[in-house]
């Protein structure tokens, strides 16, 4: 398989051009990273060496072929490593690629705890790499559900029955204000925290409001909040 992909990419780049020139901005994200410093460094080295376009974009190192996104570097608590914006479309033959999340569509990520993981499978991840620059030469697209049904934690499921008022509140947010509520109140390992997000947005439910939607009334980007209410808070103390 990497031989075949190796021979698919002579085909669009040529792998004999010198390596593209790291991005500035990039340099300054790595000099303040303290944490999987050197694997986030060491992939990418590999990205780089694979023909791809450095930038930064959403504060993290994104690679792209002919403007279009192919990976992104990011660096958890956990775990440190490279996404693949369709990465559902990968083959995936070694079975390394996970969902970021549980309603996640497009992209997929491979996570990295250690320098030795890398090394070992970089003939693999640069094939990763070569197949997901043909995806994009390809125009391909990832074909997803306009409004996939949402898996919702048990304690915000339980909430929503105990109160029709809640529940019909709930759905009667537009899909993408769904999904953000959904994607936060999933994200805690433990109940109790999962349990306490969901009362403390109960009321901005309630009152039809998104996750990340306005309250106080003074953003200049409604309907979405723009942090005035922390100027008019810190100006009143």
């Amino acid at each position: 398989m990497v031989a075949f992909l190796f021979i698919q990419f002579f085909k669009f780049v040529n792998p004999l051009r010198p390596i593209k020139m790291m991005n500035p901005k990039v340099d300054a994200f790595f000099s303040n990273v303290s944490r999987w410093k050197e694997e986030l460094t060491f992939l990418r080295r590999i990205l780089l060496d694979c023909g791809l376009r450095e930038e930064l974009k959403w504060g993290n190192p994104c690679y792209t072929f002919q403007n279009a996104n192919v990976a992104l570097l990011h660096g958890f608590k956990a775990h440190c490593g490279i996404g693949f914006f369709k990465g559902a479309l990968l083959q995936d033959s070694e079975g390394i690629l996970s969902k970021p999340g549980e309603n996640t569509q497009s992209s997929r990520i491979m996570k990295f705890t250690q320098i030795q993981e890398i090394t070992a499978l970089e003939a693999s991840l640069k094939a990763y790499i070569f197949e997901a620059i043909e995806v994009e030469n390809a125009g391909l697209q990832v074909e997803t559900e306009k409004n996939p049904v949402l898996k919702l934690p048990v304690e915000f499921e339980k909430k929503l029955e105990e109160d029709p008022g809640f529940k019909a509140a709930f759905f009667a947010l537009t899909p993408g204000r769904q999904r953000g509520y959904n994607l936060f109140f999933s994200a805690p390992k433990q109940s109790e925290t999962r349990e306490s997000r969901v009362e403390k947005y109960r009321q901005q439910i309630l009152n039809g409001k998104g996750i990340n939607d306005c309250t106080c009334g003074l953003s200049k980007k409604m309907p979405a909040c723009d942090g005035s209410h922390k100027f008019f808070t810190s100006r009143n103390n």
